[in-house]
């Protein structure tokens, strides 16, 4: 405010200098073609401008200056009392009058060109001083379309004045510039200024964009990564959330567990359950999130979606073991099925099955049945996956009823085999007696028996399977 009266109070000087230069300052108007007073006006212009500038008296200013208006004034001479008078009034406090009198100048063309620039930009200084807001804002706007040219403090002015008459996106024009001029010298007050404008406009992206400069300043604000990750959420910019919020907890700034589940959460949106398990282990581990039963099945969730088999299954033996129903039982012997060890999968299913409050117990024998098929407990696994007494219980069933057909095809015809080798053998013999026995094959001389032996053989074998 102090710096605005400043300026006002110098248009004192205006009526001296626009009697100083009246001969151009007439050239340049085109309201009057009168260039000079008469004497006795002059006489009573002289007197005011002297109490003002000289003696500092602004009151005698203003006597002296109605007298001169009490003549017939010409329109040179009305003029230049319009502008004492506005001067006046700077001085006296009155700058509504004063913006009056600079007004009516302007509409009867008594301000020359080259001065138009200068009086847009002191009436629009006045009105904002009388924090007429609408009539300051309009006349600035007349000053830049009339050539003007803002530096840096005359632009956060600008930034100011239209933000208090919720102009915002004018506003944000001009305090963009603010901050173009700034530099790396900008002060907290332009960051947070921008901050709101980008806010009450919607840019929330380049809010977060601005948000991280700033943070780049002040690393350990909270307040700023906080405010960074949720506007990139709600410009849908997800990843990078992600990435404010992966740059927080590396940095110490997430501590507690709901802030230690949003990252785990985060890493396992965007397909990384891998780190997001190791983080949920770490944090379960050093306490920061309660090791309960909710979130060891998360973690052994995680675990199994990356694969992570081996690193699964003591989590879930931890999980089973505080749990009210026998699925985490049941989902260790999946777990070591996945694994091939046959001898665990079998007892923790059993567990599952004792412990109870399976949605699938069916599954849970086909798996037993499973274990033992694979171990060569073959009445074990038959006995299993009838008692599944499912679709893949009976197919299990049936699958090994055909490898116990096809075994025993097999056996049969490795004898029928060897019986029928066994009589063309003793055929090419029977073919070589005729010759004598003298130079037989010594297998010759037993081939009945070995037939008669392999025949035995053979029907024990059809009478045993049936």
């Amino acid at each position: 405010m102090m710096a605005i009266k400043r300026v006002l109070q110098g248009l004192a000087c205006v009526s001296a200098l626009f009697f100083a230069t009246a001969s151009v300052a007439v050239a340049q108007t085109s309201g009057c073609d009168v260039t000079e007073f008469t004497s006795k006006n002059a006489e009573f212009y002289l007197k005011a401008e002297t109490e003002l500038l000289a003696n500092d008296n602004p009151p005698g200013a203003l006597v002296a200056l109605n007298q001169l208006r009490a003549q017939d004034l010409n329109c040179y001479e009305f003029g230049a009392a319009l502008r004492l008078g506005a001067a006046i009034k700077i001085q006296s406090g009155d700058y509504a009058g004063a913006a009056r009198d600079l007004e009516t100048a302007l509409d009867r063309g008594f301000v020359a060109e080259g001065d138009k620039v200068g009086t847009y930009f002191n009436i629009a200084q006045i009105y904002l001083t009388e924090d007429d807001l609408d009539k300051a804002v309009g006349f600035y706007e007349k000053w830049l379309a009339a050539g003007g040219s803002p530096n840096r403090d005359q632009k956060w002015q600008l930034a100011v004045l239209y933000q208090k008459l919720d102009r915002n996106p004018d506003s944000l024009v001009w305090a963009e510039q603010v901050l173009q001029a700034d530099g790396t010298n900008a002060k907290r007050e332009v960051y947070d200024f921008l901050i709101y404008l980008y806010d009450s406009t919607g840019q929330l992206a380049k809010k977060a964009e601005l948000l991280e400069l700033l943070l780049a300043k002040n690393p350990g604000e909270r307040r700023l990564w906080d405010a960074i990750a949720g506007d990139y959420f709600q410009a849908d910019e997800e990843r990078k959330a992600f990435e404010v919020q992966k740059a927080m907890y590396l940095a110490g700034l997430l501590t507690t567990e709901a802030e230690v589940m949003r990252i785990v959460n985060f890493y396992n949106r965007f397909n990384a359950p891998y780190q997001a398990a190791r983080i949920l282990e770490k944090e379960i581990n050093q306490g920061r999130v309660e090791k309960s039963y909710k979130r060891l099945e998360l973690l052994a969730n995680l675990y199994q979606v990356s694969r992570e088999y081996e690193r699964a299954i003591p989590v879930i033996e931890e999980a089973a073991q505080i749990s009210t129903n026998g699925e985490m039982y049941e989902r260790l012997g999946r777990s070591y099925t996945e694994l091939r060890e046959w001898d665990k999968a079998e007892a923790a299913l059993l567990n599952a099955l004792d412990k109870g409050g399976l949605s699938d117990s069916k599954l849970a024998w086909v798996l037993i049945g499973q274990s033992r098929y694979e171990r060569n407990d073959r009445s074990g696994a038959r006995e299993a996956f009838r008692k599944a007494n499912s679709r893949a219980g009976r197919g299990w069933v049936d699958f090994m009823a055909a490898e116990d057909a096809t075994e025993r095809a097999l056996a049969r015809f490795e004898i029928s085999s060897r019986l029928q080798d066994a009589r063309a053998e003793k055929t090419r013999c029977d073919k070589l007696r005729v010759l004598g026995d003298k130079g037989l094959p010594e297998s010759c001389f037993d081939i009945g028996d070995r037939i008669g032996s392999l025949e035995d053989e053979l029907s024990a074998f059809d009478a045993r399977v049936g």
